[in-house]
């Protein structure tokens, strides 16, 4: 698929596109649900505005707002998702900023209801946790922010902004995905066509050294064209950031961002300090040895993501991906497995590579309907990685769907990436079991090694990293320019890397690549999840039954507790050092067993 032209999104496969009528039949019946949705919310507004100063009134009330965000939730699923999977038609955009435009005006309506409850006293709070428990969840966020809640027509005002404020990420997307043009680059005499998700999906991997450094160069030097829109349109957002933090009484924008996610600096900090002084020793003997296994001249930044063993491959079809799927699930029970297989002939996934498709994946929860994923399929054991990864999402979605309200059910971002990631050393353990020989055994680990950790561990630790210099200089009242963050990135780079690795031209544009930066302090959570996952699994290989029947307690917990009491249900005690220092344990021994099979199979 990858070299092919993409194609354009009325000529993909329908059967390998997600299947949006289970959101809606019709668009009348969408148009439907939004005039229900716009009644309810005037009615809501009639009936509570000024009114919530009682127990049972707040119970009541929480029962209809409950019905009003599942709407929204279906009503935005329906508008967004279009637009990810081809950002290039305008009927999707239109349609996207229709709905993001009713949405803000929905919460600008609905905003006294948080400022109302804000302004209760915590007994009162305390009784309706007690009364209707379902929204206990939500009582404890409203209790924690009544010390950085606004006047209410502040908050009314911050409300009808929403579009505004979330401007930033959707122009960062719009130059990326529909303006930047890749052409075409040359390699001995042949010309090939490159897009931004054809570089990130395949030429990036490319067993060919010449292709693949001749692809990195042109992605890089199409990217330069762009970093100064890029960079004004990021600084808007932490600027945005900042002040926000700033009006909300946070002297540092971190303790801002991290607020809504209950953990506190220090393991933040950890996250990132022990990754980068602890892991990046091992990760430069481990990128040294593919060096020098696939002889090359040197490793520069372009081929960081090539295999060990590119002549050793696993082909995998969407077809074929199902038993690998429900193989490597199995230890967590056929209940589970059924569930996630359902994905398939319900049609959750998007497949297809397509003009205008968003890149990486994901995996969104429509409340009270199917999770639905998108991904980009090259028939690579990596996208099965990447199907897995998301399928974590969608299981634990639909298991704290069942067991919360919409007000409880999202657990805190540093959660949320542990059961996505959990399920990728499933997938591992199975190719490690099914290893018949030396050269399959080495192949599970480096697809773990490469896929896993790589992406998730130090990919989007050094975003984490790079981020954190951001931020400081904001907190510091300083700002930046497309060279100052160009020159961040690079500095994070040459420091986890040290002389393993050449940090070639167009490297130091990396911070132009990632949408995560838009959303916060995001880009550490996916290390924290992994640490959490790793031990789980750890434990589960250990101690079995026990372990996984508290894995899946976890899965189902949504937002019952903060992170630290959150992670103890699956065994794992965050507030120490030992499941970071375990999971870097892991990987060194991981490292040094490829080397030892290497050596073997060259015997």
């Amino acid at each position: 698929m990858g070299q092919e032209k993409l194609k354009n999104r009325a000529d993909v496969l329908e059967e390998l596109t997600w299947d949006l009528t289970a959101l809606y039949e019709t668009t009348e019946d969408f148009q439907k649900a939004i005039e229900e949705m716009k009644a309810a919310t005037d009615k809501f507004c009639r009936d509570y505005e000024e009114q919530l100063n009682d127990a049972k009134t707040i119970g009541s009330a929480l029962k209809e707002y409950e019905q009003i965000m599942q709407s929204a939730s279906l009503i935005n699923h329906y508008a967004f998702l279009p637009e990810a999977a081809d950002i290039t038609n305008p009927a999707n955009t239109e349609l996207s900023r229709f709905v993001n435009n009713l949405l803000a005006e929905i919460n600008t309506q609905l905003s006294f209801f948080d400022s109302e409850l804000i302004g209760n006293d915590s007994d009162i709070l305390q009784q309706v946790a007690q009364i209707e428990p379902s929204f206990a969840a939500y009582i404890r966020h409203i209790k924690e922010k009544k010390s950085i809640q606004l006047d209410p027509s502040v908050e009314k005002a911050l409300a009808q902004l929403g579009p505004v404020l979330n401007a930033p990420e959707s122009i960062y997307e719009q130059a990326r995905l529909a303006d930047m043009d890749f052409g075409n680059f040359t390699v001995d005499g042949k010309e090939y066509s490159l897009s931004f998700v054809s570089y990130e999906e395949y030429y990036m991997y490319h067993s060919d050294t010449a292709i693949r450094r001749a692809a990195f160069d042109k992605f890089s030097a199409v990217l330069a064209n762009y970093q100064n829109a890029v960079a004004e349109t990021y600084y808007t957002q932490v600027q945005k950031e900042k002040t926000l933090a700033t009006m909300r009484g946070f002297d540092s924008v971190f303790d801002y961002l991290l607020f809504d996610q209950e953990v506190d600096r220090d393991l933040y900090n950890r996250q990132i300090d022990t990754i980068m002084d602890d892991l990046a020793p091992i990760m430069q003997k481990y990128i040294t040895h593919v060096k020098e296994e696939n002889k090359l001249d040197k490793m520069t930044y372009a081929d960081l993501k090539i295999d060990l063993d590119s002549t050793y491959s696993l082909n995998v079809t969407v077809e074929e991906s199902k038993e690998l799927v429900a193989d490597a699930l199995s230890v967590l029970g056929q209940d589970y497995v059924d569930l996630i297989l359902k994905a398939y002939p319900e049609r959750w996934v998007d497949f297809v590579q397509n003009k205008g498709k968003s890149t990486g994946g994901f995996c969104t929860n429509p409340y009270g309907k199917h999770p639905y994923v998108l991904m980009s399929w090259t028939n690579q054991l990596s996208d099965v990685y990447t199907l897995i990864h998301e399928f974590g999402h969608a299981g634990q979605a639909i298991l704290s769907a069942n067991a919360n309200s919409i007000l409880g059910e999202e657990p805190s971002l540093y959660l949320i990436e542990a059961p996505s990631t959990f399920n990728e050393l499933l997938l591992t353990d199975l190719l490690k079991r099914n290893s018949t020989d030396a050269r399959k055994e080495r192949f599970a680990l480096t697809n773990m090694l490469t896929n896993t950790y790589f992406h998730n561990f130090i990919t989007h630790l050094l975003e984490a990293a790079y981020q954190r210099e951001v931020y400081q200089l904001v907190d510091a009242g300083k700002s930046f320019d497309a060279a100052k963050l160009s020159e961040i990135k690079k500095a994070v780079l040459t420091k986890f890397w040290g002389d393993a690795v050449e940090i070639n031209p167009g490297a130091e544009l990396t911070w132009m690549r990632q949408s995560h930066y838009y959303m916060g302090l995001y880009s550490y959570t996916y290390s924290a999840g992994l640490t959490i996952a790793t031990q789980a699994f750890l434990r589960i290989k250990k101690e079995g039954q026990p372990a996984i029947q508290e894995w899946l307690e976890f899965l189902a917990l949504g937002d019952q507790y903060e992170p630290a009491k959150a992670a103890l249900v699956a065994g794992v005690d965050i507030t120490t050092t030992k499941p970071l220092d375990d999971t870097i344990n892991y990987l060194a021994n991981s490292v040094d067993r490829i080397i030892e099979l290497s050596k073997e199979i060259k015997q």
